[in-house]
């Protein structure tokens, strides 16, 4: 009997960069993941994107719908069906709002992992009168993408293909991970283009660098400062956009004459010249970019670091060129998920109950509202939702509420492929907010440490086993076939599906009128009258050919159609509508170290993958980075356990002696905890190795526009431990 063997095209979610590949199924199962076979694409695959069959395939894959019959936490489960689960859900749902109302509810998710959602969590949300969505984008894209629109009313992509100088702040593109941006930085480097690194490390990409600073870490906004005071006081700038597009040259001027290269050397610790030639280097190319970076996005001075990117592109003139920063909009050929959410449906009332809303506001409902106007008159749609991140609740709001009912009780969470628990900081936090549920469901591939917590667990399916067209949240207007390889397990649902049963048993049939994802599909393709059927025969990606300095018509979607360098917006906020540099706590006898947590591993995103055992095996237990003088000092050696503490939590790895390293820093991954120690530690583990125990979301360590948190930073201190008991058994790692 011969066996049938097929190939289609997958867009792989298994991290946030959604490479192109080709899914090969045998029997009804995904055998084998490989690259595309178009060459521009085929480079673009990693091993995690390879392991995608040991995923998908896994023995402990959630497979069945599981209620809560234990204390929470006790991961006790019964398994009933599908309809049960969606009924019991909905029911309880409707008691939680009739006590605490909508704003009582909130969600937290991962656009990542549950990329089918096409926005029906938002849309769901927004008709039911709930404004607390958060997600892991708050710290890491989305929240750059809201403040990128507070300068020029957009988020920009970087022109790769054409550029001649990339500057990458703490960004570490590797082979496996971000695999098409360290291949597109390859190919530039190839043609001759200066590459600029900012990084307290000696990273993969300093080591290739042209230029490397090696700041000190979470002062990446006073080395901005410095580089503008060198463009603008060394007349670096392009002169005629300036003065054409620009709101505020002057004040910024003025701002930035109070950062003169020696108080930034004395901030970031590098040599005033390396500054000064860095900052040159950047201002004197034909074609520049800075792409987006996690690193920047979490940094107690934040937002003015954002923001001092967008200003660097605007006044060196690299907004929207060949080889600078595009501007693309939405896409005209495909519905975005800003108009599937219905923000306008949303009330007034509901909106300003958004937690943030009131203190930290740039990426809720305030800003949002605020940009309204001007974005409807640019880019044609008044609400746009870049990267999922411009109309959020603060995260930390949303926990406090949760565990103290601060201003109000949150008592419900939905939580989609997010592992919640670990994914924000102040986990202890956290962990009281969610005992403090009244309702948790949780819709994951695996059980999770946060899944462990839930009342109800639902499987879901994963992007080997739905349609979709993806489109990068906007961020571009790229259009990318995924196609369906295998059916999902029989219980599993969709996110789309799951926001479309529940919306409809709370009375919104009216709103959820797709049966399927292909039906959706259809309706986000007629823009273009077309269908998916049309769209998968025609193409695997398509990609208008760029245009040019679009500002010139409509000008920039700010209130005063220019770039915005002095923020009105954040005036009429009463912030500082100028970037500045804010100190971050700083190192004490008691906690000589600084710390900087995040720092991802390359079999890994996120919490996910510990239980793969072909990319554990690459990485089997976390480790912290230590320069060997500080290894010398604290008198511990390469694979010692040692305990890492900060004045909010403690973690325990093994210390990896690292020449890389900056002197008195420690380097912590993300994400860690032991799916294999389920029923011997309790919630895996979660709280042995997992970074979010050790930042403090205090007011004092906040961002203050945004509420974001300073992960990029903070003081602690290291002694060496016994190393803990945890098994690794093969039964639980992996079986097929």
């Amino acid at each position: 009997m011969t066996t049938k063997v097929r190939s289609k095209y997958s867009v792989c979610t298994i991290c946030d960069i959604g490479c192109q590949l080709r899914g090969i199924e045998k029997d009804g199962h995904v055998s084998r993941i490989m690259a595309h076979d178009n060459p521009l694409l085929s480079k673009n695959i990693c091993y995690k994107g390879t392991a995608a069959p040991h995923i998908h395939n896994h023995v402990d894959r959630l497979r069945v719908p599981l209620k809560r019959v234990g204390e929470r936490g006790e991961d006790c489960w019964e398994e009933i069906s599908y309809k049960q689960a969606m009924n019991e859900i909905a029911e309880r749902l409707k008691a939680v709002i009739d006590r605490y109302g909508a704003e009582g509810i909130a969600v937290s998710t991962s656009g990542w992992n549950t990329q089918t959602t096409h926005s029906m969590d938002r849309r769901f949300m927004n008709l039911i009168g709930a404004p607390n969505w958060i997600s892991g984008v708050a710290l890491c894209a989305g929240n750059t993408a809201a403040v990128n629109r507070l300068t020029y009313g957009w988020f920009p992509m970087p022109d790769f293909g054409n550029t001649n100088c990339i500057v990458l702040f703490g960004h570490n593109p590797r082979k496996h991970s971000w695999t098409p941006i360290y291949n597109a930085i390859k190919s530039a480097r190839a043609r001759g283009a200066k590459i600029i690194v900012l990084d307290p490390r000696v990273s993969d990409q300093a080591q290739n660098a042209d230029l490397h600073l090696r700041l000190r870490a979470g002062t990446d906004a006073a080395m901005c400062l410095g580089w503008l005071n060198v463009i603008i006081n060394e007349q670096l700038y392009d002169a005629d956009f300036v003065s054409r597009w620009c709101l505020g040259f002057d004040e910024l001027s003025q701002r930035v004459n109070e950062y003169p290269l020696e108080r930034v050397e004395q901030i970031t610790g590098v040599d005033r010249s390396l500054i000064a030639q860095a900052a040159r280097a950047y201002a004197s190319s034909d074609g520049a970019v800075i792409p987006w970076t996690p690193i920047t996005d979490q940094q107690i001075s934040s937002t003015s670091a954002i923001r001092l990117h967008s200003i660097l592109r605007a006044v060196t003139g690299n907004l929207d060129v060949v080889g600078g920063e595009l501007l693309s909009g939405f896409s005209q050929s495909y519905i975005p998920e800003s108009e599937l959410a219905l923000h306008e449906m949303l009330s007034e009332e509901q909106k300003s109950k958004q937690l943030g809303y009131k203190d930290h506001p740039v990426f809720t409902y305030r800003v949002a509202e605020m940009l309204k106007e001007s974005t409807d008159k640019v880019w044609g749609y008044p609400y746009a939702d870049l990267v999922m991140g411009c109309h959020m609740a603060n995260p930390t709001n949303v926990f406090r509420a949760m565990a103290t009912a601060n201003p109000y009780p949150v008592k419900a969470l939905i939580t989609l492929g997010n592992n919640t628990l670990m994914s924000y900081a102040n986990q202890h936090q956290i962990m009281q907010g969610l005992m403090n549920q009244d309702l948790i469901v949780a819709h994951e591939i695996f059980m999770t440490p946060t899944a462990m917590l839930a009342d109800y667990v639902l499987p879901g399916d994963v992007f080997t086993e739905r349609n979709h067209v993806a489109d990068t949240w906007s961020w571009s207007n790229r259009l990318m076939l995924s196609q369906k390889i295998v059916e999902p397990p029989e219980q599993a649902s969709s996110t789309f599906q799951f926001w479309t049963d529940l919306g409809r048993r709370m009375g919104l049939e009216e709103y959820f009128s797709w049966d399927t994802i292909e039906e959706m599909l259809d309706y986000r393709l007629s823009r273009s009258k077309r269908t998916f059927s049309d769209f998968e025969k025609q193409r695997y990606m398509e990609l208008p050919p760029p245009k040019f300095r679009k500002y010139r018509k409509n000008g920039f979607a700010t209130p005063s159609g220019k770039v915005e360098l002095y923020s009105t917006i954040l005036a009429d906020l009463d912030f500082d509508p100028l970037p500045y540099y804010r100190e971050g706590p700083r190192p004490t006898k008691e906690y000589p170290y600084t710390v900087f947590t995040g720092v991802r591993e390359d079999p890994f995103f996120q919490t996910g993958q510990r239980n793969i055992r072909v990319l554990r095996d690459r990485c089997p237990v976390p480790k912290l980075f230590l320069h060997p003088i500080d290894a010398k000092r604290e008198d511990v050696s390469e694979d010692d356990w040692v305990c890492l503490e900060t004045s909010s939590g403690r973690v325990t790895a093994q210390i990896s002696v690292q020449e890389s390293m900056r002197e008195g820093h420690v380097r912590v991954p993300h994400g860690w905890w032991y799916p294999e120690t389920r029923g011997e530690e309790k919630l895996a583990g979660a709280f042995i190795s997992s970074d979010a125990v050790l930042c403090s979301d205090d007011d004092e360590f906040l961002d203050l526009e945004q509420g974001v948190p300073h992960f990029k930073g903070f003081p602690g201190r290291i002694f060496k431990v016994t190393p803990p008991v945890i098994s690794r058994t093969s039964k639980v790692l992996e079986k097929k």
